[in-house]
């Protein structure tokens, strides 16, 4: 498994690099962020890599930093996103721009990104926001919402989503007093089953 290749860059475009490595050329796969960040043809270069073996081929992606590649690979953890979609999405956003956006399920910008439908960022949402907690950028203020906590995060998450604040808390309220298990993606699967069902459709209609 190749975790790292240092060498020439003899072949530099947007999408893909070559590193010439002791006369072996390694064609890589990176998103924007690096392409922008190396330097000259000819340059040397040190990729942390990712490894991405199927039946068929064997493929590398290429980053510069080892955070970029931590949200690459959490990226391919979610369902429905490969690594050709990862890269898209860490060259339609910077990690410091795109962690916050999944943490608060900011669904209008993270479905500006290029081949991101509505149901892809909701599930990225849904399955990444706890694991991204320990990338934030240091000193990022926290959502803003009327509750603290957990259902805070929830409340601001609904907000996020489209929902009315007074709708939302009071969804999280009816989840917290129906038991739901005390944590994000359970809390919020929840909420938007209440909210979307059709009693309270006809409530929210009858305002």
């Amino acid at each position: 498994m190749i975790a790292q290749l240092r060498g020439v860059l003899s072949d530099k475009r947007p999408s893909q690099v070559v590193v010439d490595v002791g006369g072996v050329g390694y064609q890589v796969q990176i998103p924007l962020s690096t392409f922008y960040a190396l330097g000259d043809l000819r340059a040397e270069v040190a990729l942390l890599i990712y490894t991405h073996v199927r039946e068929d081929a064997l493929s590398l992606y290429g980053f510069l930093t080892a955070r970029e590649k931590h949200l690459f690979e959490l990226l391919i953890s979610a369902s429905g996103v490969g690594p050709v979609l990862a890269l898209k999405i860490l060259s339609g956003m910077s990690v410091d721009d795109l962690v916050p956006a999944i943490r608060t399920g900011d669904l209008a910008r993270l479905t500006r990104i290029p081949g991101v439908g509505r149901k892809t960022a909701e599930r990225m949402v849904v399955e990444l926001r706890d694991k991204l907690a320990a990338m934030e950028a240091p000193g990022a203020a926290p959502p803003p919402a009327s509750r603290t906590g957990l259902a805070g995060d929830v409340v601001s998450a609904l907000l996020n989503l489209g929902y009315d604040q007074r709708d939302a808390e009071s969804a999280v309220e009816r989840a917290e007093r129906a038991g739901t298990e005390k944590n994000f993606e359970a809390l919020l699967r929840a909420t938007l089953q209440d909210l979307s069902a059709p009693a309270q459709k006809g409530a929210h209609a009858a305002r």
